[in-house]
């Protein structure tokens, strides 16, 4: 081959067609790649939108996320009425409510390991398996952690291996939302008088329209839920709107698997919640202080903590707790009101698997196929 200014110039012309058809191609491959990302996108927010209540507060009658009536019950209590509707109306506590139909309640025994799994598999095929490496390992093994767990820590339902675990957290962990909580109090105080001191339901009953009446070994115990087991209650969403707005600014709240409630809970003087264990750890329990008279205590895997009016308490409740009222009827109920909060080291990953593996309904579902 001969060199000559006319041959370089051939050469460097022809290198120069080269890198447009390249970058043609290039730009061709972008764009597919793009447009790719954006189908993903729409599919993933159909199903998990930004907001986590958002669409759930309809406006039809008695209808909100699905459930049409209003009313499901109290976290694990009969959700339904079924033929132990009338046994949980005013008894209902967490470890008794003995219904089939109620996901804490259900045992972790085989089938749930099995239901689990096959709903992680689902998951997979429709979205991805990256960053499923913890859930899988959960699933995976669930009834040999839940059966090894020490006493001091045994959630019922489903346990994540690797996270970081103590009975209380400090505040700065989930900073936003305590924060908003906080300065929610005035809001929140003045909501809950509205809804507490409501005449009674109905005849020859002692509680106001919403609330429950929990199992305890003395006292009373009674909540009212806007979240039950990821599942708003459209009856008393409408009557708390205040709350129900906090409850969506919320970063870290859980609501859209059956680990995440919302309520506010009162204890009377004198009342004794029994130890238990919270269904997983994979969240962390928030209280807020409205009313804390003297003599009040939570004690969680051991150690005890007092709650104070305005601030957020942040505890596990998969370890071993239990939270008594020992003032008198001159001291009042104390009252607080309570959301479960993603745990920090949950990944964003991990929490979209999870709330598509416990989707309120969606393990019930698979059991009776």
């Amino acid at each position: 081959m001969e060199w000559s200014l006319e041959n370089v110039r051939e050469m460097v012309a022809g290198g120069m067609q080269s890198i447009r058809e390249c970058e043609v191609c290039a730009f061709a491959i972008g764009m597919c790649v793009l447009l790719l990302f954006m189908w993903y996108c729409y599919r993933v927010g159909r199903e998990h939108g930004s907001s986590p209540l958002r669409g759930r507060y309809l406006s039809g009658p008695g209808r909100i996320g699905g459930v049409v009536g209003g009313f499901m019950s109290s976290d694990c209590r009969g959700r339904g009425k079924g033929k132990h509707g009338s046994l949980l109306e005013e008894q209902n506590g967490f470890a008794f409510c003995q219904s089939s139909e109620c996901f804490r309640c259900t045992s972790a025994g085989e089938s749930l390991n099995q239901r689990l799994y096959h709903s992680l598999q689902d998951y997979a095929k429709r979205y991805t398996w990256s960053g499923m490496g913890r859930v899988h390992k959960g699933v995976r093994d669930q009834g040999r952690y839940l059966n090894s767990r020490p006493t001091i820590q045994r959630p019922e339902v489903f346990f994540l291996p690797d996270l970081p675990s103590a009975p209380f957290f400090s505040r700065e962990i989930q900073r936003h939302d305590v924060e908003l909580l906080e300065q929610s109090f005035p809001a929140l105080l003045a909501e809950f008088e509205s809804i507490y001191h409501q005449p009674p339901a109905r005849s020859g009953s002692s509680l106001p329209p919403g609330w429950k009446a929990n199992s305890t070994p003395r006292g009373q115990w009674w909540t009212y839920y806007l979240v039950n087991q990821g599942t708003p209650l459209v009856l008393n969403v409408r009557r708390c709107p205040r709350a129900w707005r906090v409850l969506g600014q919320l970063r870290t709240f859980i609501a859209n698997n059956v680990f995440g409630n919302a309520c506010f809970s009162v204890l009377t003087p004198g009342a004794l919640i029994s130890e238990h264990y919270g269904p997983t750890n994979v969240r962390l329990r928030c209280h807020l202080g409205l009313r804390v008279p003297p003599s009040c205590e939570l004690v969680v895997g051991g150690e005890p903590q007092c709650w104070s009016e305005g601030s957020c308490l942040l505890f596990d409740d998969s370890f071993l707790h239990r939270a008594f009222h020992e003032g008198g009827a001159e001291d009042g109920p104390r009252v607080v009101f309570m959301v479960d909060l993603w745990h920090p080291n949950v990944a964003a990953a991990e929490r979209q698997a999870l709330d598509y593996i416990f989707t309120p309904g969606r393990l019930e579902d698979r059991e009776g196929k």
